[in-house]
């Protein structure tokens, strides 16, 4: 874990990002442990960027983990659905990674339950992911490295290839709308809106998926 806190305190948000491509995402709920390999994210770079929470350094009582240390976790609640985001940059610099998709591993049928869902639907969106992995309000502002709600480096996959791609749902927000700052692990069946022709028979990992 010193190996990713070293990374989130001194890497680019946009190089903490593509990392977080393959990093196994687990939560310790009263209901078991349930986990996942993060697939699908975006850097948000306020406060510059139009399409962050924090751009023009707004701070407000919702926002006030964007302003913490590396590592902190943002929640916000958006059309209802609560979303997860992680803060990677020093303190007083608001910018971070949120969280899209990710390939369930552990606890899958109590993330079904969860849920109410299976398959690709299960955790190929931000709102389902937090959902299905039971992640609530009470983990704002704590720690991505040392919460119920953490990265497991030790259990990282490797991507044949991570794809870069335009954020989604970023209309009107001049060249924000479409910086490549989406980065996603190609050909994974997680990843939020792909085509079935796009599914890679390995899911898109070097390592070979077991059957």
């Amino acid at each position: 874990m010193e190996d990713v806190k070293q990374i989130f305190n001194t890497q680019s948000t946009v190089e903490i990002a593509h990392y977080l491509v393959g990093m196994y995402l687990e939560h310790e709920t009263s209901e078991g442990i349930l986990g996942g390999y993060i697939v699908d994210c975006e850097a948000y770079l306020g406060p510059d960027d139009q399409a962050a929470h924090s751009y023009g350094m707004r701070n407000t009582p919702r926002l006030q983990a964007m302003y913490q240390q590396p590592g902190t976790i943002y929640l916000y609640t958006m059309h209802t659905h609560l979303i997860l985001n992680m803060v990677t940059q020093p303190e007083g610099m608001p910018q971070g990674v949120m969280i899209r998709g990710i390939e369930p591993a552990t606890g899958i049928e109590q993330m079904e339950e969860n849920r109410g869902r299976s398959g690709k639907e299960l955790s190929n969106g931000p709102g389902k992911l937090v959902a299905a992995l039971g992640i609530t309000k009470e983990l704002y502002g704590q720690s991505i490295f040392a919460s119920p709600l953490h990265l497991v480096p030790e259990k990282k996959r490797t991507p044949k290839k991570i794809e870069t791609l335009p954020r989604i749902g970023i209309p009107n927000k001049g060249k924000w709308t479409d910086m490549p700052l989406r980065f996603v692990a190609s050909g994974n069946p997680y990843i939020t809106n792909i085509r079935k022709r796009d599914i890679d028979p390995d899911f898109g990992w070097l390592e070979k998926r077991k059957k």
